[in-house]
C-alpha cells in the first residue's frame, strides 16, 4: 500500500518533481491535477490561521488503495499520485496534491475529479482550524 502522508505542508518542489517524472513516459497524452490550499477564512469573527491535520491512517491508506483500484479500473489512467498533510500546514501552503495520467484528457479529467471529491467524503482525515487568536475548532466539510 502507498504512503499518501506528508508531513506538513506539501512543497511544489515535490510537486513539480512529481510531474517531470512522467517526461520519459511517451504513451501520456494528457495530464490533471489538484491542489488544495489552506486558506485564511473568517469564521465568527475569526480568522483561519492554519490547519492542523490528523486522521486514522491506517484505516485511510486502506481507503485509499480501495479508492485507487476503483479509479484505476473506471478510467483508462496510466499513473495516479496524491498526497496528503498531516501536521500543521500555514494558510496559503498546500495540503492536497492529486495527479493524474492518461492518454486522454477526459479520462484524466474526470478521474481526478472523482479522486478529490472521494478522499474528501471518505478518507478518516480530520482538520482542526487553528485561528489568529490561539483558538480553534474542527473543520466542517461543505
Amino acid at each position: 500500500m502507498k504512503n499518501i502522508f506528508v508531513d506538513g505542508a506539501i512543497s511544489p518542489d515535490q510537486i513539480a518533481a512529481s510531474i517531470s517524472k512522467h517526461a520519459q513516459k511517451t504513451d501520456i497524452g494528457a495530464h490533471a491535477l489538484f491542489l488544495g490550499q489552506v486558506r485564511a477564512d473568517e469564521v465568527d469573527d475569526r480568522r483561519v490561521s492554519a490547519i492542523l491535520y490528523t486522521a486514522y491512517e491506517e484505516m485511510a491508506l486502506e481507503k485509499m488503495h480501495t479508492i485507487r483500484e476503483h479509479v484505476f479500473a473506471k478510467y483508462d489512467l496510466i499513473c495516479m499520485h496524491v498526497y496528503h498533510s498531516l501536521g500543521e500546514v500555514q494558510t496559503g501552503q498546500l495540503c492536497l496534491f492529486v495527479f493524474v495520467s492518461s492518454k486522454h484528457r477526459r479520462d484524466a479529467q474526470e478521474a481526478c475529479k472523482e479522486l478529490v471529491e472521494q478522499i474528501k467524503k471518505e478518507l478518516p482525515i480530520w482538520g482542526k482550524e487553528l485561528f489568529e487568536d490561539n483558538t480553534h475548532q474542527w473543520k466542517k466539510n461543505n
